[in-house]
């Protein structure tokens, strides 16, 4: 098995494209990953006890608007 410091070691060989080549790849995997995560967390139902605050304060109106959120408005 290739250890982290090789892989590492390697990386530094390559051309600065294939980097940031790379670079894209792993973000892509990491997304994949943490998609995966999400839905065998809903699926397992880890997340019912969000889920339904949420839907809570959705439905008391004590939520604000996404606007609102990012401008601080």
């Amino acid at each position: 098995m290739i250890t982290l410091p090789e892989i590492e070691a390697a990386i530094k060989q390559l051309p600065e494209g294939d980097v940031r080549q790379l670079s894209v790849w792993l973000q892509e995997y990491l997304d994949e990953m943490w998609d995966r995560q999400i839905e065998a967390d809903l699926v397992s139902g880890k997340l019912d006890k969000l889920i339904a605050e949420t839907e809570a304060d959705i439905a008391a109106n004590r939520v604000k608007s996404l606007d609102e959120v990012l401008h601080n408005t």
